[in-house]
């Protein structure tokens, strides 16, 4: 069901992208980047890590969770207070008074967001999948159908940040109005906020990590923007969050589920590592197939989803895309630290990870060229598996990690394969954009699974057909 409804959503997203992209400017999307980052930072300042330790907590009470409801209201009211007159200081160092009207509209949704922390929990704990399935398909559809009409209406970048506002504001009430009627959830009029205190320790770590992954995953947009220009930053985006849709379509659709699941075996390692290495490569055979499509056809794709005058972000997406595989298997990382109860590692990661982006991004403006900071950012996110996988392998699973990498030696060869045949279409194809398209996809498609058939890899790949018979008798 979560795939099903993150593959609508995705979908239902590049659809009315398709149709926004040319209704907008690459100016209009760069100022709206600019305010995502920041929203982005309060969001998880909002969350603390106290999402993951309602899950994670099997003992809180109704009335502990009813007190961490109370201290998100107070929470909320606070942040989005401080992030409108933090707006001034965007307006000010960006030049541009926009952002104090925008950041009124937005501490509406980071107030929704801060809200919603709660109830949304207690849907993921309670494993609610259905549900949330549902309601990520019918809001995404909603809010896009309302901001298609807006911008033709000629509210250019508000109308991508009212979608934030309506999205956040829907999602909350549908949640609040489930989680009051299933778990008696309520706001108290006042609390001792011992259902904090109880997550407090394990939520710590998990902030910390989500505060330092914000500044490794933002730390680019922020600085393009303010060095190259709102017109570069909508290039720049646009082919980041081109790049990112593999992972929206593939990895999360499982991390959201993988804690509420795997957190009922957190003493039990070999079960979570037999599971984990199941699902690596899933992700690994995919990634593979997607990188080099996405490499090899990313003018094709450019052009196709948003048009000729995007043609400036074609080599930027094509130099990010080479890190999505990487980038896959690494985003499972922070819910298996999760399920195991082990959030130090996951921030000693964020702290790396954040130090070697920041390094990349840096010497690619020092270069002065936007590409070097695509180019850097990529082989950064390169470099980043292999630290991160290392740190998850041998210090949280305490498994060789030499054997670990030994499971990627096919991808090795189908990766070889795609080098050589995709290379070749650069002085073979001289079709149409469609066509070529077309082309690349299925002569890709079809050494992927023959290759896979050939070095015996095509169960990993259909892992969602496999019977779930097994896993229900552990829980049983």
């Amino acid at each position: 069901m979560n795939a099903a409804s993150r593959y609508a959503s995705v979908l239902i997203g590049i659809f009315f992208t398709m149709i926004l992209a040319r209704l907008l400017t690459p100016a209009d999307y760069g100022i709206v980047a600019v305010t995502v980052v920041f929203t982005n930072l309060f969001n998880i300042i909002a969350d603390m890590g106290i999402s993951a330790g309602i899950i994670q907590n099997k003992e809180l009470t109704r009335d502990d969770t009813n007190g961490i409801f109370l201290f998100s209201l107070l929470l909320g009211v606070i942040l989005s207070i401080c992030f409108f007159f933090f707006s001034f200081w965007i307006a000010d160092f960006y030049s541009n008074p926009v952002y104090i009207r925008l950041g009124a509209l937005l501490s509406v949704s980071l107030f929704c967001s801060t809200l919603n922390m709660v109830p949304n929990a207690l849907l993921l704990k309670d494993k609610q999948f259905v549900l949330i399935a549902k309601r990520n398909v019918a809001i995404p559809f909603i809010t896009s159908v309302l901001t298609v009409i807006m911008a033709y209406m000629g509210l250019s970048y508000y109308a991508l940040v009212l979608q934030s506002v309506l999205s956040g504001l829907f999602t909350f009430l549908l949640n609040c109005f489930t989680a009051s009627k299933k778990y008696g959830l309520r706001m108290p009029l006042h609390s001792d906020f011992n259902g904090v205190r109880r997550i407090f320790n394990y939520s710590l770590y998990q902030f910390m990590f989500n505060i330092v992954n914000y500044f490794a995953r933002n730390l680019d947009n922020l600085l393009v923007g303010r060095f190259f220009g709102p017109a570069s930053l909508g290039y720049y985006d646009k082919a980041y969050k081109l790049m990112v849709y593999p992972s929206s379509m593939l990895t999360h659709v499982i991390t959201p589920v993988l804690q509420p699941i795997l957190s009922d075996y957190q003493n039990d390692k070999d079960f979570i590592y037999e599971k984990y290495i199941k699902i690596v490569k899933f992700l690994s055979l995919l990634g593979v197939f997607i990188v080099a499509y996405c490499y090899f056809a990313a003018n094709e794709i450019i052009m196709i989803l948003f048009g000729p005058q995007w043609e400036q972000a074609v080599p930027y997406f094509a130099w990010l895309s080479l890190s999505v595989w990487g980038q896959m298997i690494m985003g499972t990382t922070g819910s298996i630290y999760l399920s195991l109860g082990n959030t130090k590692p996951m921030f000693v990661c964020g702290v790396l990870t954040t130090f070697m982006t920041l390094t990349a991004i840096v010497s690619g403006i020092i270069s002065g060229e936007l590409i070097d900071v695509a180019r850097n950012v990529s082989i950064s996110y390169i470099l980043q598996f292999v630290i991160v996988m290392y740190i998850l392998i041998h210090y949280a699973f305490e498994k060789p990690y030499l054997n670990f990498l030994k499971i990627f030696i096919p991808e090795l060869v189908i990766g070889l394969a795609f080098g050589l045949i995709g290379t070749g279409f650069v002085y073979i194809l001289k079709f149409g954009i469609l066509l070529n398209a077309f082309v690349k996809f299925f002569v890709l498609g079809a050494t992927f699974i023959a290759l896979c058939k050939a070095l015996g890899q095509l169960n990993y790949v259909m892992i969602f057909n496999k019977k779930t018979s097994q896993c229900k008798e552990r829980q049983e």
